[in-house]
């Protein structure tokens, strides 16, 4: 197991700052993800700590050894990549064996090696076939029992569910949490996908347009979101953009159109009455009944109703300003009926307007 730093990295693609002076911790044995959008950086990340890339700025440790400037090969990492990248004339044996032929193991060493690694992924007995006579999933495991069989000192996930289906997706994600726990080895993924990251990771790393948002656990991230980029990201939300009228501790009154909403100051910016402030509510916050906390009252008039199986997903319109909440399934309100719903005040995150895309500070 490593422990991976990256200090203050920055890499440019002529005036395109992919990764922006990144500085963050991987612990020894840990499951770190990389996630964000489309173009935010994580797959440069991922390339920069293989050394497929090198850095313009920074360094890059594992340990407290200086890997900034060695080769791909020199580092011990493995990759798993999108396209599984499996040789199409070689069987699922020779795939599997080709980075222990390269070490030059003797022979017994090698198939047993990959006996264990097939194994361990599921798939003893596939040693003849070929990739083209397996399934997405089962090449997907290959590639994967192909990483884990050189016993890297990093393994690399970059995108490596995003080809499969969606119940294949479940499975793997399942299988590689699986086998991270069983071999402890300190692993980063790279996703998009939201749902991804939270069920596997042990923390995420939020990127948007290079830099670091937030770095923390899946609760956290979801419940202690650092800004109004990740609040908006993780999750589904409604986002507003109202004016501040009080300030009483960490609780703000803000005016949204017509509507007083009050929520828990979030955010690291200083926030005064009369300035702008967001708003964001998850819908599953509403409640039908009014909790014992304080609370907000939401009165409006049910303006979309969807079923989608474990809830109900209905819009709202109260004073000019539209909400979406999630109701139990068998609560289905007719379209232009009156609703009303009760949100705790702790669960309506409000942050200054110049917020909004704050790079996380690491403190490093």
């Amino acid at each position: 197991m490593v422990k991976l730093r990256l200090d203050n990295v920055t890499k440019r693609f002529g005036r395109t700052v992919a990764v922006s002076g990144m500085s963050v911790e991987v612990e020894h044995g840990e499951l770190f993800t990389f996630l964000g959008p489309s173009g935010c950086g994580k797959s440069t990340t991922l390339r920069l700590i293989a050394g497929f890339e090198l850095p313009d700025e920074g360094k890059i440790f594992f340990d407290d050894e200086d890997v900034t400037l060695k080769k791909p090969y020199e580092r011990g990492t493995a990759m798993v990549f999108q396209n599984y990248a499996l040789w199409p004339h070689m069987t699922v044996y020779d795939n599997i064996a080709y980075g222990l032929k390269l070490r030059k193991l003797p022979k017994n060493e090698i198939k047993r090696k990959v006996k264990e690694a097939l194994e361990m992924v599921k798939l003893p007995g596939y040693e003849d076939r070929y990739p083209t006579q397996l399934s997405g999933g089962e090449q997907q495991r290959v590639a994967l029992a192909r990483a884990l069989v050189v016993e890297p000192k990093i393994l690399l996930l970059d995108e490596p569910l995003s080809n499969l289906d969606a119940k294949l997706r479940l499975e793997m994600r399942e299988e590689i949490r699986r086998l991270q726990r069983e071999l402890g080895v300190t692993t980063i993924y790279v996703t998009h996908d939201q749902e991804e990251a939270m069920s596997i990771s042990d923390r995420i790393a939020v990127m948007n347009k290079g830099r670091l948002m937030q770095v923390g656990t899946p609760h956290e991230i979801y419940y202690k979101p650092r800004n109004i980029f990740v609040a908006s990201f993780i999750g589904r939300s409604t986002v507003l953009q109202g004016r501040v009228l009080r300030i009483e501790e960490d609780v703000a009154e803000v005016l949204v159109g017509n509507l007083r909403l009050r929520g828990i100051v979030m955010g690291d910016e200083a926030m005064r009455p009369g300035g702008e402030a967001m708003i964001v509510i998850r819908p599953e916050f509403f409640e039908k009944e009014a909790p014992r906390e304080p609370y907000n009252t939401i009165k409006g008039r049910v303006a979309l109703s969807m079923f989608m199986g474990v809830f109900n997903q209905v819009r709202i319109e109260d004073g000019g300003v539209g909400l979406t909440a999630y109701l139990e399934p068998e609560d289905t309100p007719p379209l232009g009926s009156e609703l009303t719903l009760y949100i705790p005040i702790n669960k309506v995150y409000v942050y200054a307007a110049s917020q909004a895309l704050l790079p996380y500070k690491t403190g490093m």
